[in-house]
């Protein structure tokens, strides 16, 4: 999941804090989950982060 959403993320040419501005999802969580370090992802921010790149939460946070 780190790996798709910060490609994900650089394709849309978004800096971490502007996906933060978009979702509504706190930069730290975003920062942690980029660098592997979230013990847990809540599904509402799942869903913020999803939708603020304009994709489904599948894309980002489980494999194919």
């Amino acid at each position: 999941m780190v790996i798709k959403l910060k490609k994900i993320r650089e394709e849309k040419c978004l800096s971490v804090e502007e996906l933060a501005l978009i979702s509504g999802v706190d930069k730290k969580i975003i920062e942690e989950i980029e660098m592997n370090k979230a013990d847990f992802v809540a599904v509402k921010d799942m869903r913020k982060i999803a939708s603020g790149l304009g994709v489904r939460v599948t894309d980002i946070f489980f494999n194919d």
